[in-house]
């Protein structure tokens, strides 16, 4: 397998989602794929112990992607060899009323993951300069002053909320918390042939909705939003990393890889030292508990 720079997925200046790749081919067999990630997130999950006993950091990683681009089963396979107290998995869906009583931001606040674990949020914060942004329409169940009708929602209100978004980050990774922002950039075609195996399989039936077709038809617009919501958010403490997610083998590879390689440049993630006392002390301990 080819060794993955993981440079080149992170953006760092402004970028055109046509022009980027969907499919990474890593020189490797399907096997040779689920073997280095076995690997990789037994490394992970070791990170994550340390990380635990050293109380100082969390980390929060972001999925965002077009329907079937492959976000749970990534987050089932990356992180299998995770601790299950170690790693929180949020799923947000259609904000309930009493999310919706609330500022936007806040159901995800109250989801963040403490010292010490994993958080993984499947589908993010983001929606809400996405799928409202496709949608503007949805924006008036949130009751904001001012905002009237859709003829309010204009330009300068985006900015706003990418303004916001941005300082939200920025507060978090200051207080201890590592972002990821992984899109799964998935093809148009390739989606297709995944809906059609959801009808054509008895079994994936329920993972499709009439609702899927009614969003794809709007793939040109969502992938607008996606490309500015990526430019205008990409930061240094919280940056994007556009993952072709065609296979889902290579894209899992990817996220793991990625996640690895960042989180082990945190050399000061170390176990703590016992204090003095109980380090004199360990051979009368051990004698104690032996003589039981």
């Amino acid at each position: 397998m080819k060794n993955i720079d993981t440079n080149g997925y992170r953006v760092e200046k402004s970028i055109q989602l046509n022009s980027i790749k969907t499919e990474e081919d890593l020189h490797a067999s399907e096997k040779e794929l689920k073997k280095y990630l076995k690997k990789t997130r037994v490394k992970l999950g070791k990170f994550q112990d340390v990380m635990y006993a050293h109380d100082k950091y969390s980390v929060l990683i972001c999925l965002q992607g077009m329907d079937t681009s492959g976000k749970d089963s990534l987050i089932r396979e990356v992180f299998k060899a995770f601790n299950v107290r170690g790693v929180e998995v949020y799923s947000f869906k259609v904000p309930t009323d009493l999310e919706r009583s609330h500022d936007y931001l806040w159901r995800h606040y109250i989801a963040l993951p403490p010292k010490g674990k994993f958080g993984v949020f499947n589908r993010t914060h983001y929606e809400n300069v996405l799928v409202t942004r496709v949608h503007p329409e949805y924006i008036l169940s949130e009751h904001i002053p001012g905002i009237h009708s859709v003829k309010d929602i204009d330009e300068a209100f985006w900015e706003k909320r990418f303004t916001q978004i941005n300082d939200f980050e920025k507060h978090l990774a200051q207080n201890g918390t590592i972002i990821f922002k992984f899109f799964l950039h998935l093809s148009k075609e390739e989606q297709r042939q995944r809906l059609l195996r959801r009808l054509a399989l008895k079994e994936k039936n329920w993972k499709f909705s009439s609702g899927d077709l009614k969003e794809r038809a709007l793939w040109g617009k969502y992938q607008e939003c996606y490309q500015d919501a990526i430019n205008k958010t990409s930061k240094k403490h919280a940056p994007w990393y556009v993952i072709p997610a065609d296979n889902k083998e290579a894209a899992r590879v990817l996220v793991a890889e990625i996640l690895l390689q960042e989180l082990t440049k945190y050399t000061d993630v170390v176990e703590p030292e016992l204090d003095e006392e109980t380090k004199a002390n360990i051979e009368s301990y051990k004698f104690q508990l032996e003589n039981e």
